[in-house]
């Protein structure tokens, strides 16, 4: 596994200071991406919690921040936040829209103290339009963009990606590349800071813009598991093996395909590829042969082969994975195995320096590195950093 971190941020962003209101979901995330890379981010937490029932020690997406806890609501908490943005690169807020500027915390309050802040939002269905004021989550966003219409089997309901494809994807991923781009602009001649808008819908939206092409140009049917990349495809979708489990197939180019059927043991023994009548056959023969052997043997006959398969590993499973080992794909922290920062720098490398960030823990260490020593007056009402918050859940 990879190898931790210690001391001071060395990564691309060291010396970018980030200012967190606590949420959860996609705005943690896209935190937690550029504290990874080496900016120091400061999680604004709020007494009770912030909404996620997990053990902070565990919740890894506050990993590498540091947190002071902040009562917003209370006497003067708008002011200590605001000391904090005068001296940061950048804010992000996940908040619905409006809630941050009633808090006193808004764009407009902000970038009075401090003109070149990037100030990045991350919210669902974005800060307008129809359904910018109503509740959701991960599913009600893919679904409203057509990306979870076109997950899962024809016959089926949509299969859901977890919380992957809208938060982290459409989300938080999105949110940093604007809030990256929107940095180098502030910091160019004559630059200033500006607003990010990063919405869910917009991001999902986006994903999808080369299947978009493909269908404009009658290359992709609407409608699930009918297509080359999502299961309708024979030679591009998983399989199970005698034990139960799985192996992953993608042989789409020719030369992948011969060499796939022939290590499966079929060749000759099916119809062409490219006879599409006859896709069905296809598919129940590859389907009776990898059931006909475990998913390790098929692991091993397939194992530094140009066919495209690889084995479907569980999460518990695939740091054990040979080559993320080589690669150092996971790293092991505060006892905890959890994926390592990426992408990889040459020159700039990440590293996990600090484990998940206790509510409020680091707050005279910031009041001192940071100059802000007004923060200090937040401590009472420092919580149990071992309790969980309430469930209650809001984007």
């Amino acid at each position: 596994m990879a190898a931790t971190g210690h001391g001071p941020p060395g990564g691309p962003l060291a010396g970018v200071r980030v200012v967190e209101l606590a949420g959860i979901g996609p705005g943690p995330f896209a935190a937690m991406l550029l504290a990874d890379l080496g900016a120091d981010v400061v999680r604004v937490d709020r007494p009770g919690g912030a909404g996620l029932a997990i053990d902070p020690a565990h919740d890894l997406t506050n990993r590498n921040k540091r947190s002071v806890l902040v009562d917003l609501k209370a006497e003067g908490g708008a002011g200590r936040v605001l000391d904090l943005v005068e001296r940061a690169d950048v804010l992000i807020e996940g908040y619905r829209p409006g809630v941050a500027e009633r808090l006193g915390v808004g764009p407009e309050e902000c970038r009075a103290r401090n003109p070149r802040l990037v100030y990045g939002r991350m919210t669902g269905w974005g800060q307008e339009g129809p359904l910018a004021e109503s509740a959701g989550h991960d599913i009600s966003y893919i679904a409203v963009t057509g990306t979870l219409g076109m997950i899962g089997k024809a016959e089926e309901p949509p299969a859901v990606p977890a919380n992957l494809l809208g938060d982290y994807a459409g989300g938080s991923l999105y949110l940093v590349i604007g809030v990256l781009a929107a940095l180098q602009h502030a910091r160019s001649p004559g630059g200033t800071g500006q607003v990010v808008d990063a919405a869910i819908v917009d991001g999902a939206a986006h994903l999808a813009t080369m299947i978009h092409g493909m269908m404009a140009a009658g290359g992709w049917q609407d409608r699930r598991g009918a297509n080359l990349l999502d299961g309708g495809c024979p030679f591009y979708g998983s399989y199970e093996t005698a034990d139960g489990r799985y192996m992953a197939v993608g042989a789409l180019e020719q030369r992948f395909y011969d060499e796939f059927i022939r290590l499966l043991g079929i060749e000759g023994q099916v119809p062409a590829r490219k006879d599409f009548t006859r896709w069905g056959q296809l598919r129940a023969a590859v389907a009776e042969r990898f059931r006909s052997r475990t998913r390790d043997e098929w692991t091993a006959v397939f194992e530094g082969s140009d066919a495209c398969v690889a084995p479907v590993l569980s999460l518990s499973e695939a740091p054990g994975h040979p080559h993320l080992l080589a690669r150092g794909t996971f790293t092991r922290h505060g006892g905890i195995t959890q994926p390592a920062p990426a992408p990889r720098f040459s020159a700039t490398p990440g590293a996990v320096r600090r484990p998940p960030a206790q509510p409020g823990a680091d707050t005279e260490e910031i009041a001192r590195d940071w100059d802000v020593p007004g923060i200090l007056d937040a401590r009472a009402n420092r919580p149990d950093p071992t309790a969980a918050g309430p469930k209650g859940l809001q984007r």
